[in-house]
């Protein structure tokens, strides 16, 4: 199932606002929140005022302050993206006695802070977010600061100081294709090859989704442009365009299945989901990335101020910044933050490390002010150059 999390229309001040992803789970808030289904709830006000570990006392304390709780609840995490779906399984395992109450997988960021407006005080309110950078920035008054026991090891760059944010995976944009029918793909210019005719799709408009904007950010990379030079990016599609081989249909299973789109751009992750699930239909689909054109973006941890399980959230944080939750992401095609702390002290998994695709040396990364620039530059040329 195509994975549509964080997908959203209109500026990519909007995208990054929404960020980046529909797959299976249960919802007690399907419409990301617009209507209060929960009842009142009373909170325990040491959990809701702890900063860190220390504020419990021990891991037992808090597993304990958890377990009293009985309940989690969690919004936007399709289980396959990022591999979200062993994370969740796993958790259950760990601790049998906390209800994991999976609220709209589907939901963007900003849906997710609308949640949490729309059921505050209630039980039906998502404890904590997987949120793109723009909300995580501009959101701190919703979040509850909390530095797990891991702060220390996640780059300073990557979380907010006084810990009401942290960054937690990323994807790294990449090509991806049917091998068996296409054979190898070694540059963008190979695309241009009448082979590709009408197969090439770039998941969207660049300035109304977010994988499309990243798409567009690799191949304008690869063209000879740059952050700042937003040009041969637009030159190399309207070449793609010309030779008959762009497609701009939105990106599924199905299409992909069907041969309607043969090459695709997305996140690293999604297109380890691609792979892991045609496999079993027998379609080898390959992926990479490319040296310099390495374009990340992290989602960020963070738990609502108005969280009705407090110590649950907490404990799920903790949890997500272990090696064993991280090894998980790490497993599903993401980049964890802490994946370089993990090669380092010999904790992250050898099998996933040999055969992952990782950041190799300065990613391709953006400012929310740039997003900004660049959204409305892609808003003014793209479809005078592409079309609709």
């Amino acid at each position: 199932m195509k994975n549509l999390r964080k997908f959203a229309a209109g500026t990519i001040a909007a995208v990054l606002a929404f960020s980046m992803a529909a797959c299976g789970s249960s919802s007690a808030s399907s419409d990301g929140g617009n209507a209060s289904t929960g009842k009142s709830i009373t909170v325990d006000q040491k959990s809701a005022k702890a900063t860190s570990l220390a504020d419990f006392g021990t891991m037992d304390d808090l597993v304990k302050a958890a377990e009293k709780e009985g309940a989690l609840n969690v919004i936007a995490l399709p289980h396959d993206w990022s591999n979200y779906g062993e994370v969740i399984s796993t958790f259950k395992k760990k601790y049998p006695k906390i209800k994991i109450t999976e609220l709209n997988p589907n939901a963007s960021s900003k849906e997710e802070l609308d949640a949490a407006k729309t059921n505050k005080g209630t039980d039906a309110a998502p404890d904590v977010f997987d949120v793109g950078q723009s909300i995580a920035a501009t959101s701190t008054d919703a979040f509850a600061p909390y530095k797990v026991q891991a702060w220390d090891k996640i780059p300073a760059e990557s979380k907010d100081a006084n810990g009401a944010y942290y960054a937690d995976y990323t994807g790294i944009m990449s090509i991806g294709w049917n091998k068996d029918k296409y054979g190898e793909i070694k540059s963008i210019n190979d695309l241009l090859d009448p082979k590709f005719a009408g197969t090439v799709a770039l998941n969207g408009k660049p300035a109304e989704a977010g994988a499309a904007f990243n798409g567009y950010l690799m191949i304008n990379q690869l063209a000879g442009g740059d952050i700042k030079n937003l040009q041969p990016g637009l030159d190399f599609f309207k070449k793609l365009k010309d030779a008959g081989n762009l497609t701009t249909v939105d990106v599924t299973n199905g299409t992909i299945d069907s041969g309607q789109t043969g090459v695709v751009m997305d996140w690293t992750y999604n297109q380890a989901s691609y792979k892991k699930e045609l496999k079993s239909k027998g379609v080898n689909w390959e992926y990479k990335t490319f040296p310099k054109a390495q374009v990340v973006s992290y989602y960020n941890q963070a738990i609502n101020v108005d969280a009705p399980h407090p110590a649950a959230a907490r404990l799920w944080e903790e949890y997500l910044y272990t090696a064993e939750a991280q090894n998980l992401w790490f497993k599903g095609g993401a980049n964890p933050v802490l994946l370089d702390s993990m090669k380092q002290d010999g904790t992250v998994d050898q099998a996933t490390l040999k055969d992952a695709i990782t950041i190799e040396g300065k990613p391709v990364s953006y400012t929310n002010d740039d997003a900004t620039r660049i959204t409305d530059w892609l808003q003014n040329n793209w479809d005078k150059t592409i079309g609709n």
